[in-house]
């Protein structure tokens, strides 16, 4: 394990993923017409989060929370340290489930309807994320992070070009941008009530934002991955999606829970499967 890489990734991904934050919000607002917050606001709020008291229904929501961050923290920290990409992807799996377990234990109808379009999100994007894990190995014939990104190969995407766009159709989904925002929305202009983050308020909100800063980085790793052992290049392209996604969340309204779940099955099927059995009958 590069324990340095480990490091870096636990001290430095919450800065990253709040200053991405902060452009998100920035560049919302002038394809709104709006001047926007500073880009520093993020840490602004969470910092004022943690000055607030902590407003639970149950104690052992802050317990959930505390693991989605927990573990969020240990699956981005393997990733970046190039372990077993699918220990990755099980405890990336493990961590959402406790942020849906914390949205059960409120008593709001708001927040157990959001923990639902939540479980409606992870049945959509996970049969994708599985043919993601599973294309790579075929492609490079190795679980570990490291031999992949340091091993001399031509680039993973030229053999993973559908599970690429498969990738990034339910990456939409795991950074809870419009039209596939069913849970909860990073803006105030898809709706009043904040879904499955409703029950939640001061340091607990707090803990909830830095995590997802921290998987913001995560996912846009696993984008870089694709174009091993060119990493620089990978993180530029993946630097380019994230404002696509941007533009795709201002420009899209929110899609039923029916047609995400839908289409992203097929998504998988044509492009996610379709990539495998081409390596199987011609890799």
């Amino acid at each position: 394990m590069d324990t340095l890489t480990l490091i870096l990734y636990v001290a430095f991904a919450p800065l990253l993923g709040g200053l991405l934050a902060g452009v998100d919000r920035r560049i919302t607002a002038r394809m709104q017409g709006r001047f926007g917050p500073p880009i520093l606001q993020p840490f602004y709020d969470v910092v004022k989060l943690f000055n607030k008291e902590n407003l639970v229904v149950r104690r052992s929501q802050t317990v959930y929370i505390i693991f989605f961050l927990a573990f969020m923290v240990f699956t981005g920290g393997i990733f970046y340290a190039g372990e077993d990409l699918l220990l990755v992807i099980f405890s990336l799996m493990l961590a959402n489930t406790f942020l849906v377990l914390a949205a059960y234990k409120g008593s709001s109808p708001y927040s157990a309807i959001g923990a639902e379009r939540e479980l409606l999100q992870i049945m959509a994007y996970e049969p994708m994320v599985l043919f993601y894990v599973v294309g790579i190995y075929m492609a490079s014939k190795t679980f570990y992070i490291e031999t992949i990104a340091t091993t001399q190969h031509p680039m993973l995407i030229r053999f993973l070009p559908g599970i690429f766009l498969g990738f990034l159709y339910v990456l939409t989904i795991k950074l809870r941008k419009s039209p596939f925002d069913l849970s909860t929305s990073h803006h105030g202009h898809q709706e009043i009530v904040k879904g499955i983050t409703t029950e939640f308020t001061g340091p607990s909100l707090g803990l909830i934002e830095i995590t997802h800063w921290y998987e913001n980085v995560l996912l846009l790793g696993m984008v870089s991955l694709f174009f091993a052992p060119n990493l620089w290049l990978g993180a530029g392209v993946a630097l380019a999606i994230y404002l696509l996604e941007i533009f795709i969340d201002n420009a899209c309204a929110r899609a039923r829970w029916q047609f995400t779940v839908f289409s992203s099955w097929v998504v998988a099927a044509v492009l996610g499967f379709g990539n495998i059995l081409a390596l199987t009958l011609f890799g």
